[in-house]
């Protein structure tokens, strides 16, 4: 029995009927800009070949029905009309967050039974949640023919993290998981969701993208992002200008001194430094992978992670080791990726290299202590589909 057919299996067993189709949606991981989605800047994620499948079947009773077969506990049976912003449900407010901003924004959703299976690593920054927030939108648009598109559903999604959650992420990771194609990484302007696919095809260089997650979980509910978020807009407030985008690159330098002459926060003056040098780095990996110089990108990753650590300060030990022993071992280069505090890092090498480099930083993680980190290719894959009928 396929995977598919399990979950339409599954489905049937627990909820008496079979679905009416299955819907999967990718995690993603991010090649560089960390932190400027919410400042209207740039980003370049790609999807990951590990997805968040829906089986869901439409009701009419106002009735939403939601159970994941990777969480213990039974089917969260909630009403569309009382689903309110901060109310809880652990896991199942972000596909319920989604119902919420779908009815929210007008759309006639009357119910559902979703049953939910994930292979991304939950709590590795690899977008677990939002794979379950785009899967769950893209469901229901075509059942309930919405006639909304990618970029509609992953605002939605975003939205119900923001609202619903009460996580005040940026539209990235939504974006990469609504809108990625197999191949390619998503350039994204996040000011205006323009997006360009930009073809990335690591095999034909003879190189892999490797994601080491190193199993330390993050949340990022706990205040840290909100706190570099705020800083952010602090900085543009006191620059005078909209959001850190609208500060180019060469004039980093002045703007610096004007918020350290201004007695701004020294934490401001480093967010801001980030922001705005990240977004020149998605402009330099651009080109680069544009110029089939896609070895070069390396250092810029290295730089990447340097920006993080020390400006935005959310690495972590376990991080800065995958990039120190990574790179000891002949990568080309490597970064944190995801909202940082634990999750994954990734490693650019030479596909000839890839099984030293991985065996040296599991090394490293043993004699440092640490668990031992999960370590895969990161294949660009395609974004959210509908997989067929359940049958």
């Amino acid at each position: 029995m396929n995977e598919n057919a399990e979950l339409t299996a599954s489905f049937t067993e627990l909820y008496g009927a079979a679905p009416e189709g299955i819907w999967a949606a990718p995690g993603r991981v991010n090649l560089i800009g960390e932190y400027t989605d919410f400042n209207d800047g740039f980003v370049m994620p790609l999807a990951l070949p590990h997805t968040a499948r829906a089986a869901v079947a439409r009701r009419t009773d106002g009735v939403l029905r939601l159970h994941s077969t990777d969480v213990p506990g039974g089917v969260v049976s909630l009403r569309v009309d009382e689903l309110a912003p901060h109310s809880g449900h652990g896991w199942a407010a972000y596909p319920a967050g989604v119902v919420w901003a779908l009815r929210d924004a007008g759309h006639p959703v009357t119910g559902a039974d979703i049953q939910l299976t994930s292979t991304v690593p939950v709590g590795a920054g690899l977008s677990s949640s939002a794979a379950l927030e785009v899967v769950t939108a893209l469901a229901l648009n075509d059942l309930f023919a919405l006639g909304l598109s990618a970029p509609e559903l992953a605002v939605l999604g975003q939205r119900a993290e923001n609202a619903f959650v009460g996580v005040p992420c940026g539209v990235m990771d939504q974006m990469a998981s609504a809108c990625c194609t197999e191949g390619h990484a998503l350039y994204l302007d996040t000011r205006d969701l323009t997006q360009r696919q930009v073809p990335f095809d690591l095999a034909a260089h003879g190189l892999q993208l490797l994601v080491v997650d190193t199993r330390v979980k993050h949340s990022l509910g706990d205040g840290a992002y909100a706190e570099r978020r705020a800083g952010c807009e602090a900085g543009a407030r006191a620059l005078g200008i909209g959001t850190l985008r609208d500060l180019p690159y060469e004039g980093l330098d002045a703007a610096l001194d004007t918020l350290a002459a201004a007695g701004e926060d020294e934490s401001v003056v480093r967010y801001v430094r980030h922001v705005v040098s990240d977004n020149h780095r998605v402009e330099q990996v651009i080109a680069l992978l544009d110029a089939g110089e896609v070895r070069a990108a390396g250092p810029v990753l290295n730089e990447g992670h340097v920006s993080l650590r020390d400006d935005l300060r959310v690495s972590c030990p376990e991080l800065d080791l995958v990039v120190a022993s990574a790179n000891a071992a002949g990568a080309l280069g490597a970064r944190m990726t995801g909202g940082g505090f634990g999750g994954s890092a990734i490693v650019l090498v030479e596909e000839a290299a890839a099984d030293t480099v991985a065996k040296s930083v599991i090394e490293a993680f043993t004699s440092a202590g640490f668990a031992t980190p999960g370590v895969f290719p990161a294949v660009p894959s395609a974004g959210a589909r509908r997989l067929g009928p359940a049958a």
